[in-house]
């Protein structure tokens, strides 16, 4: 299962921001504590429920999402 399918959005969860599917984790949280340090197995000691694909599959959508935007340089 790819980022499609386990990275979801809807405005009837958390104003529409990405998440993985099943869940009320955003994306945005995932790529926050782990630019805090932690690590991808100690967020699946804090969401047991959560497998490592669906981390991965946070960073990959980051990443696609990134690489589609246009840069404005003054």
């Amino acid at each position: 299962m790819g980022s499609r399918e386990r990275i979801v959005a809807s405005p009837d969860i958390l104003l529409g921001k990405p998440v993985i599917r099943g869940t009320r984790i955003a994306v945005e949280d995932i790529l926050r504590r782990l630019a805090e340090g932690m690590t991808i197995d100690e967020f699946l000691e804090a969401y047991p429920h959560l497998r490592r694909e669906d981390i991965l599959s946070a960073l990959a959508y980051s990443a696609k999402t990134l690489a589609g935007e246009e840069l404005i340089v003054p």
